[in-house]
């Protein structure tokens, strides 16, 4: 599969196995009879049952394997962390962490942050005690990341935050915030934007949620009036943040895909390298449905499917290892990973039947049509399927860009929307 073998003086693979094997016997408490991470991660609102848990596997030497060691991880290889991994199936465990403050946010801090940006916030995310969100996506900005309209405007040793941002997940319950803002107007889109890191609960600003149509009301609006950013809480370089930016990116779409090495123990779902309990298999039983040939045949595609994303994630980690593929490579495993989520959604739903669309609490058909209406979510973070299918053909096979009609223009001199006002 093209993951990385032990170093020399790394722990043996199959030993350190029966290390977590009985440790987490011993200290994580087993999930009960049909439950899964990701369903106890939609209640965990606040995430203090996920700190409690993070901060276990600190204190056992479990957390943080594949973060460098001089930041309070351990050093290990990808594939020692998916044997842990697949070792947690049966356990409670702090998914909420994952995506986006192992996966995306702390390897961009080890890629631009400075020595003390590192030591001071990666083993603090290691341990539980810091959440983290990315503050990217505006209102009036569709999918063109780069138009962005939030300003930061520098007074002396400080940048002036104002401005808006939507769609942050969990950015209620996290400490600190990457944001991606404009602080030169009169340099094109893509060269005069910075990111920095900002702490979020703090006055000036305003973090509201939004209720989705299942209910769930994870995804937050932020607003910015006059927050002070201390200039040494820059993320590398002032003006050229788009580089920092890309690479967030680049991890995000990792992440989505499955490829992070730093993804921490299983949600119970797809993308688990074969960790996760079928919850497909589960539902036909609870349907009824089990012996259906038609429910046996889509039960089939769906694990065939998973274990060919499982492969794809493998041949894809070691074609960017090894230099096989460039960076944007990673798109490959991002869209496959999408459109095997909105399959197996599909796919679920076909089993359900009619009991997705009445149910009753804690029924497990009635769920799965609720999740049927996050169907198209896996299809955005890291950007779009389409976008992925864009980054595929330009800067993986070599194809045409598509035009561009402010390329180098003076964003000041480009029309745009306007920043968004504050709802009454």
């Amino acid at each position: 599969m093209g993951i990385e073998t032990a170093e020399e003086g790394t722990e043996d693979l199959e030993a350190f196995r029966l290390r977590a094997r009985a440790w987490l016997e011993d200290n994580m408490p087993r999930l009960q009879e049909g439950q899964t991470n990701h369903q106890l991660m939609a209640l965990d609102e606040m995430g203090t049952r996920a700190r409690e848990l993070q901060r276990i596997l600190f204190d056992g030497g479990f957390a943080g394997l594949c973060f460098p060691k001089e930041y309070g991880g351990h050093g290990l290889t990808r594939a020692h962390q998916i044997a842990f991994t697949q070792e947690t199936a049966p356990y409670e465990m702090p998914v909420v962490f994952n995506i986006p403050t192992f996966s995306i946010l702390a390897p961009t801090l080890l890629d631009f942050g400075t020595e003390e940006q590192k030591q001071a916030h990666v083993p603090k995310m290691i341990s539980g005690e810091e959440m983290w969100v990315q503050f990217l996506s505006e209102p009036s900005g569709g999918s063109d990341l780069a138009s962005l309209v939030t300003r930061a405007t520098r007074d002396g040793d400080v940048f002036i935050l104002n401005g808006s941002k939507i769609w942050s997940s969990g950015a209620f319950r996290c400490d600190y915030a990457m944001c991606l803002a404009r602080t030169d107007w009169h340099a094109p889109k893509h060269r005069g934007l910075t990111m920095f890191m900002i702490k979020i609960h703090q006055p000036g600003i305003d973090v509201q949620q939004i209720k989705m149509s299942n209910g769930s009301n994870e995804f937050c609006q932020e607003f910015f009036d006059d927050v002070a950013i201390p200039i040494e809480d820059v993320i590398g370089e002032i003006n050229d943040g788009w580089t920092v930016a890309s690479r967030l990116l680049f991890h995000e779409r990792d992440a989505v895909g499955g490829g992070s090495p730093y993804l921490s123990g299983s949600s119970g779902g797809r993308g688990d390298h074969g960790a996760g309990r079928s919850d497909l298999i589960e539902l036909a039983r609870a349907s009824g449905r089990a012996s259906d040939p038609r429910v046996i045949q889509l039960v089939a595609e769906a694990r065939a499917n998973d274990l060919v994303g499982a492969q794809l994630i493998g041949r894809i980690t070691h074609a960017l290892n090894s230099g096989a593929l460039p960076g944007p490579g990673g798109s490959l495993h991002r869209l496959y990973a999408a459109t095997n989520s909105e399959r197996h959604a599909d796919i679920a739903l076909e089993i359900a039947g009619a009991g997705a669309a009445v149910w009753e609490d804690g029924d497990l058909a009635g769920l799965k049509g609720v999740e049927f209406l996050q169907r198209q979510s896996g299809s955005l973070g890291g950007g779009s399927n389409e976008m992925q299918r864009n980054i595929i053909s330009e800067r993986v096979l070599g194809m045409p860009r598509e035009f561009v009609a402010d390329k180098d223009r003076p964003f000041d001199e480009v029309l745009h929307n306007a920043s968004p006002s504050r709802p009454t």
